[in-house]
């Protein structure tokens, strides 16, 4: 289903969102990671999918690839990490800390005692357990019963601590929250609530680095915005947020038509456009994108997408098995892409919208340029497995092929 947003307006980036989220504070997080020994790659590659544009009748298709960036396999690897050394330079400020050298490790000792907590469904967990364990801080994740043993083990092997509760991701924050405040731990969460946003911030800020690398990979110099639209991940809204925010400051009035994607069952920022406020989701939240099925909108996050976002629409869990295998064929022109569950909302909003009258409505046609975020890899690589009908390494083997002869 898509919808327009009501209170979506054509304007300049206001000073009031400029004084949370910015170009310039993405920019100051880009360099506090730039040193971060867990990044294989600086910048992630932009691929274009020439072969899948012609076959949606698009000009171009454009995907920005965060599965490559880390061991960690997704775009989570961008936040977590900022809004920690952000954290301990704010706790301890008679420590002259440095973030090269605190991500280095270098203040372990001294770290040693220091405790943060957070909830996730994997990626975040994953993040946020790597981020302290180079730190050298303590790090207590809580999953809740949706999270499959293979995230659980994939964030223990960074050295946290987990705690398995009962119910949803939502029930997860509400826990993380109470063990914070009886052990005197600190959350370091992605999505906000009332009293909770300063670190939700920083999290959100480093996502934009996706945005600055992507424009930086086709327009440079260029004045306009290279893309026409924008495909964005739902979940609490912290990505969609980072992302957009950055382009909305870049371009102002000029910037590209966003469209929010989340499951039929986890539409916390459908139902927000919907009410005009932040909100829950109508539907159950279990789906197969584990990562975006959350059921309460982040109201930082919202500050920023009730103003930018065009439209939000949702999509069923086989639309999206059926675009990780899409990507995972590949073609004669498309490189064979390994991308997770939640990395492929975009692509499936997409795919439902072409052919349709509601293509129209959004401007899509033969001369769109449409960026999507593939936001992570098969970072559950048994469910990966099942879903697209077999595993990731038969998926990089194609791919490496496919590489050697262009």
């Amino acid at each position: 289903m898509l919808i327009a947003n009501p209170k979506c307006t054509r304007r300049a980036y206001p000073d009031d969102l400029r004084a949370i989220m910015s170009v310039t504070q993405a920019t100051e997080s880009r360099t506090l990671l730039s040193s971060w020994s867990r990044f294989e790659r600086a910048v992630t590659p932009l691929w274009q999918l020439p072969d899948l544009a012609r076959d949606l009748g698009v000009g171009q298709v454009l995907l920005k690839d965060e599965a490559v960036r880390s061991a960690l396999g997704s775009f989570k690897v961008l936040g977590a990490p900022v809004a920690l050394v952000r954290l301990i330079l704010r706790r301890f400020p008679d420590m002259v800390l440095e973030p090269r050298a605190l991500l280095a490790g270098n203040f372990a000792e001294s770290l040693a005692e220091f405790t943060v907590i957070s909830a996730t469904d994997g990626n975040h967990g994953r993040a946020l357990a790597a981020a302290a364990q180079s730190v050298g801080c303590r790090c207590v994740i809580v999953l809740h019963a949706h999270v499959n043993t293979e995230r659980e083990q994939a964030i223990a092997a960074y050295g946290a601590r987990i705690i398995r509760i009962d119910g949803n991701y939502d029930d997860s924050v509400h826990e993380a929250a109470r063990l914070a405040a009886t052990n005197g731990w600190t959350v370091v969460s992605d999505t906000s609530y009332e009293g909770y946003t300063e670190i939700p911030r920083d999290v959100m800020q480093g996502y934009a680095i996706i945005a600055a690398e992507a424009l930086e990979a086709l327009a440079p110099q260029q004045a306009g915005c290279p893309f026409s639209h924008v495909f964005l991940q739902g979940g609490v809204g912290g990505l969609a947020a980072g992302i957009a925010s950055y382009l909305w400051e870049r371009y102002d009035a000029a910037r590209p038509t966003m469209i929010v994607v989340e499951p039929t069952q986890a539409d916390c920022l459908y139902q927000s456009a919907l009410t005009g406020k932040a909100t829950r989701a109508s539907g159950s939240v279990d789906s197969v994108m584990a990562g975006l099925a959350c059921g309460e909108t982040s109201p930082l996050a919202w500050q920023f997408l009730e103003g930018c976002i065009d439209h939000f629409m949702t999509v069923e869990d086989a639309e999206a098995v059926a675009a990780m295998r899409v990507l995972a064929k590949g073609s004669e022109r498309d490189l064979p892409l390994v991308a997770g569950e939640s990395a492929v909302a975009g692509l499936a909003g997409l795919r439902q919208l072409m052919g349709t009258p509601q293509a129209a409505e959004l401007g899509l046609d033969r001369q769109s340029r449409v960026l999507l975020i593939s936001t992570e890899g098969a970072t559950a690589p048994a469910l990966y497995a099942e879903l697209v009908g077999e595993p990731a390494s038969a998926v990089l083997a194609r791919q490496e092929q496919w590489l050697q002869v262009q």
